[in-house]
């Protein structure tokens, strides 16, 4: 298992100094934007006497021309030229301060029951198998293999507190992050690795491809922002175009991967048939799942060809002229919002809206602030009319140091993006695979397959003293989101995600020895785990005397026709028995099982 990741030690020599050296060497380019607090003056560069006295002037020739401009008339529309990036920054800042923040509190309210001490996979055994694995190969390092700053606390003892700690504190900043529409770098660096703190340590429960994504978006971050000025507009820290540009690389392989993974994988995505299955069995579907699924084949074969068109030639616009640019990110935007709203695919195709929104300059976001003197708009329109009738102050020491950190950010991300590129186009393309060990520059897809039969797995308790008893009375357990009772109404919860309920939906394709977590949620089941029961909907056992016996039925699934007589009972779906998957267990029967993995022996809490 420790072989299906690449060491750091196989790349870090290459890749951590030159991270390293980017970071460190920014930190010191950053004075500037910093001067109006004493707080940074240890940070600062010495200034000259005729740089003091440049700046002086600029900054009075500055006051000068806003009183004269607040004069006239105040309704006067603010018109932005093209090609900055301020109010593009402002966006997307506060775009990615929401996904870290439904980030973070997905961990807050769900990681102790999945990952702490007591959790499904508990992490705390996962890190001891990690040293254990270091003790026998003393040339890795526990860091190495899992970066988290777990390995700092004792999380032996502590675990859950740490996770909580973790989540907490990722939620406050990327909250500030949010609302305020400004970070710096400190900040940015800091949800960074609070993140990837929680991911390697995530196991199953963080394998999928949009927490690589958001570890890359949030990396990019850093260097979008000034060292640790905290405005909106820091007005010696300009939007970097090397960070512009590495977003729209990203948004470039995200869907040229995802399109290349369809050709190249499932037959119904070349007969345009999968949409024909996608909205039926897609992980967790919500209401319009339902009815879009129940539309004409024709609509069917439009959409998939539409999703032809805006993951692989789309995607190409993003290296052409900014009206090219401008369909591009429109059209990568609508995607993503068509899919939100067909379907509960976590908080992925809100990420994915994220690079996108680097297609758009100053001049086509203005719109969505308003124009009133002193206003966002209206200072960025005065730095555009500085820097064009060449008043801007003559670029600081600091100022220079940061151009000779984006060239080196930008080699950065050519170097990582080689593996990247042969992966895009070897016909064995893998998806969503990262290629260095800190997740900088990743390989992206989805759906490459798309399963053409829904089935579920649906848990079952019983008091019957014998479990293979015809006439025992067996009673189900309803999950948050994921479909069982056939009269519930699909949820709507994206950006929201509920990671249970997702493995859930893969576990149904398997056989459940390939899943212990699952029989371990079994075995909580069996004493009423107030922690298992945070992570489901409904216990029919619940505030009773816990069931002598659980067993895991296999179903299929299938949506009621629109106008049917089920439909008109109330049934968004009907099932029907394919067997049996987790055969009845008791708490004894499966004593040994939970030894052999070093869980604890779950107990009835008074």
């Amino acid at each position: 298992m420790w072989n299906s990741r690449p060491s750091i030690f196989s790349v870090s020599h290459k890749v951590g100094p030159i991270i390293i050296i980017i970071i460190m060497a920014a930190s010191t380019s950053d004075g500037t934007a910093c001067s109006d607090s004493n707080v940074y003056e240890g940070l600062r560069h010495r200034k000259t006497h005729q740089e003091a006295a440049d700046e002086t002037r600029y900054t009075e020739e500055n006051t000068k021309n806003m009183s004269e401009s607040s004069k006239t008339n105040k309704s006067t529309p603010v018109h932005l030229e093209t090609g900055t990036y301020w109010l593009t920054r402002i966006v997307f800042l506060r775009s990615l301060g929401l996904i870290y923040f439904v980030a973070f509190l997905v961990a807050l309210h769900q990681n102790k029951q999945l990952l702490g001490t007591d959790g499904l996979l508990p992490a705390n055994l996962y890190l001891q198998r990690v040293q254990q694995h270091v003790a026998a190969d003393p040339a890795q390092s526990t860091w190495s293999l899992v970066p988290s700053l777990l390995w700092w606390v004792d999380w032996e003892r502590d675990l859950d507190l740490w996770l909580d700690r973790l989540a907490y504190v990722g939620a406050a900043l990327s909250f500030i992050v949010m609302v305020t529409g400004c970070a710096n770098m400190v900040i940015m660096a800091a949800l960074w690795i609070l993140y990837h703190s929680i991911v390697n340590i995530g196991q199953k429960w963080y394998s999928f491809g949009w927490e690589s994504q958001l570890l890359e978006t949030g990396f990019l971050a850093i260097f979008f922002c000034p060292l640790l000025t905290l405005r909106p507009l820091p007005r010696t820290t300009p939007p970097p175009l090397v960070v512009i540009w590495g977003y729209r690389w990203l948004i470039f392989r995200i869907m040229l991967g995802a399109g290349l993974i369809k050709i190249r994988g499932d037959q119904c995505w070349r007969d345009l048939t999968c949409m024909n299955y996608h909205y039926q069995t897609q992980p967790v579907p919500n209401p319009v799942s339902y009815y879009l699924h129940q539309t004409p084949e024709n609509m069917h074969k439009f959409e998939t060809l539409s999703n032809h068109f805006v993951e692989l030639v789309a995607p190409w616009f993003i290296f052409l002229t900014r009206p090219f640019r401008f369909t591009c990110g429109s059209l990568q935007i609508l995607f993503q919002v068509i899919l939100i709203i067909s379907g509960n695919l976590s908080f992925l195709n809100w990420l994915t809206i994220l690079p996108s929104i680097c297609s758009f300059d100053d001049a086509h976001l203005a719109f969505l602030f308003p124009g009133w003197r002193g206003g966002t708009k209206w200072q960025v329109a005065q730095i555009q009319q500085e820097e064009k009738s060449g008043r801007a102050p003559p670029p600081s020491w600091g100022q220079l140091v940061r151009r000779v950190v984006h060239v080196s950010l930008a080699g950065l991300i050519v170097y990582l993006s080689l593996p990247v590129v042969q992966n895009l186009l070897s016909p064995r393309q893998a998806m969503n695979t990262s290629f260095d060990p800190l997740r900088l520059v990743n390989t992206y897809g989805a759906f490459g397959s798309v399963t053409k039969e829904r089935t579920e797995v649906i848990f079952q308790g019983t008091y019957a003293m014998n479990p293979t008893d015809p006439g025992a009375v067996w009673e189900e357990y309803e999950f948050k989101c994921k479909p069982g009772n056939v009269t519930r109404r699909p949820c709507l919860i994206s950006p929201y995600h509920y990671r249970l309920d997702w493995l859930m939906w893969f576990a149904a394709f398997q056989n459940y020895s390939y899943n212990n977590w699952l029989v371990h949620l079994a075995a909580k089941l069996l004493v009423n785990d107030p922690g298992a029961e945070s992570l489901i909907a409904h216990n029919p056992f619940h505030g009773k005397q816990p069931p002598r016996f659980i067993r895991a039925e296999h179903y299929k699934y299938s949506y009621t026709k629109i106008g049917s007589a089920a439909a008109k009972e109330g049934k968004w779906w009907k099932r029907r028995r394919i067997g049996e998957y987790l055969p009845a267990v008791s708490l004894g029967s499966l004593n040994q099982y939970i030894k052999q993995h070093g869980w604890n022996m779950p107990a009835i809490k008074q």
